[in-house]
């Protein structure tokens, strides 16, 4: 004890007990945070090989067009071959990678809607009897979803942009079907037609049907966003998010509804109505009227 009194009265005594403290201190923050900080270290680990697989994908599917910094490029003569990427956010590789018309194979006036390419096809079927096959066709869906995701967080990384909206958002039961028609009417329905059938533009353009089941929510939503080709952009300024999902809606809904007059004839209005009218109303009679006048008549009978 009387050594300890000693110590206690020595100069330095107060530095060393500080000393003592802190240690403790960090012992037993160590003991409750390494957890935190290994899942923290692994996540941004994930998060770094995340986008370098997206910088990879990019150069491999994109750079050619696009240019290696996502700049764009012109031809010799100055004008613009693909458009820079800067900023249009992950929406927008959404919607043009997962509707097949990216990576472009035949540039022209407009880059229509077919099947992504394998890298990004997430509609893989997988519902195969056979075990083997479902357990191929899962990880070659779940490798296509995840070469998007990444895709999608390069472009996001290099200058920000719209990004995807959450499945609330794009949830058609959430929309006014009556907002969303009196908007599709005034907005859209002078190149989508009134129900969504599409149809041409200037310049060998065209507004794609948005009819069929292939046309996802999500895709609907991110088109108004970022406004693909020909298409002006619909930001939440000019259409609030709640005025898309009304649209949403009313699309789904329409696209759901029965032909209650018999064949829909394309639902492109009444011209093709008139014409089917026209042609087999007219034609029936003119038939009509040529069986008629085909018969002879029999001779009268001498009275």
């Amino acid at each position: 004890m009387k050594r300890i009194t000693a110590w206690r009265r020595r100069p330095w005594a107060g530095y060393a007990v500080v000393l003592a403290a802190l240690a403790a201190i960090g012992v037993v923050y160590a003991g409750f945070s390494p957890q935190t900080e290994r899942a923290e270290a692994t996540s941004s680990a994930q998060l770094a090989q995340d986008l370098e697989n997206g910088k990879q994908l990019f150069n491999k599917n994109c750079a050619s067009c696009h240019g290696l910094n996502a700049e764009g490029t012109k031809d010799a003569n100055g004008k613009p071959l693909a458009p820079s990427l800067i900023g249009v956010g992950a929406a927008s590789v959404d919607f043009q990678v997962s509707t097949g018309r990216m990576p472009a194979m035949n540039p022209g006036a407009q880059m229509p809607r077919k099947k992504p390419i394998p890298a990004f096809d997430t509609s893989i079927k997988t519902d195969y009897e056979d075990p083997k096959e479902r357990e191929h066709a899962e990880k070659q869906k779940a490798q296509a979803e995840k070469n998007l995701r990444d895709l999608m967080a390069y472009v996001q990384s290099i200058g920000g942009g719209p990004e995807v909206p959450p499945a609330s958002a794009v949830d058609p039961k959430g929309g006014d079907v009556a907002l969303g028609g009196k908007l599709f009417r005034t907005n859209c329905a002078q190149c989508h037609n009134f129900t969504g059938q599409g149809g041409a533009l200037t310049g060998g353009k065209y507004a794609p049907p948005l009819s069929g089941d292939d046309v996802t929510p999500t895709q609907m939503y991110e088109a108004m966003l970022t406004g693909p080709q020909a298409m002006p952009v619909f930001n939440d300024t000019t259409l609030t998010p709640k005025e898309k999902q009304a649209i949403i809606a009313y699309l789904v809904q329409t696209r759901e509804e029965p032909n209650p007059g018999g064949n829909g004839l394309g639902r492109i209005g009444p011209v093709s109505e008139g014409l089917a009218g026209w042609l087999i109303g007219i034609g029936l009679l003119v038939l009509a009227a040529m069986w008629i006048t085909a018969k002879k008549p029999k001779k009268l009978k001498k009275s």
